[in-house]
């Protein structure tokens, strides 16, 4: 289970500067209880070129994710891993201006995350408020869930014409892309 955060676990409110200005989605501890009680790993997966364009440093983004599995805890939640792109190809200075491999829709986290953890992409799913996100979950064999929560809505209903995928399920928001994921992984075998 591969989470997009800002716009999906959390309020999609620009660059997040500050840990104190992470706020959870409702419903998104409750989605990732749900998921890991049925044997689910959650694992985050975020651009954060917030670093790169010297909005925050890395402290404050590692400080940010601590909140965010501070958060989680208080409602029975927990993230199997956290995995950050803190670059970006054009802006800053490196090593944050870099072209890397990690940065969605590049595969790096998740190949990262397979190498670490072993997991099966093809038995795996990738969440997201944009399409983007569903497509570089697809191109690796992930099953592309959508969420009409952050960029959600207003992708949907204004650029979905152009798009060159569709994802798997489209879902209101965390909670209900949940309940889908556990409805899928029960018909294909894949928890």
């Amino acid at each position: 289970m591969f989470l997009d955060r800002d716009g999906t676990v959390t309020e999609e409110i620009g660059y997040v500067n500050h840990p104190e200005r992470l706020r959870l989605l409702p419903r998104s501890g409750a989605a990732i209880r749900m998921l890991t009680q049925a044997g689910l790993d959650c694992v985050l997966v975020t651009n954060q070129a917030g670093v790169a364009r010297g909005y925050f440093t890395e402290d404050i983004l590692k400080a940010t994710h601590a909140r965010l599995e501070a958060m989680l805890s208080a409602e029975g939640a927990k993230l199997a891993a956290i995995y950050y792109c803190p670059h970006h190809p054009r802006e800053g200075v490196p090593p944050w201006r870099a072209d890397c491999d990690c940065r969605k829709p590049k595969p790096g986290m998740l190949l990262r995350a397979v190498q670490e953890h072993g997991y099966d992409l093809s038995r795996s799913w990738m969440v997201g408020d944009k399409i983007s996100d569903v497509e570089f979950g697809q191109k690796l064999k992930a099953r592309g869930v959508m969420v009409l929560t952050g960029y959600g809505r207003g992708e949907y209903e204004f650029q979905r014409a152009a798009w060159k995928t569709q994802p798997d399920f489209i879902a209101g928001d965390l909670f209900d892309a949940a309940r889908w994921i556990l409805s899928d992984a029960q018909a294909r075998g894949a928890a």
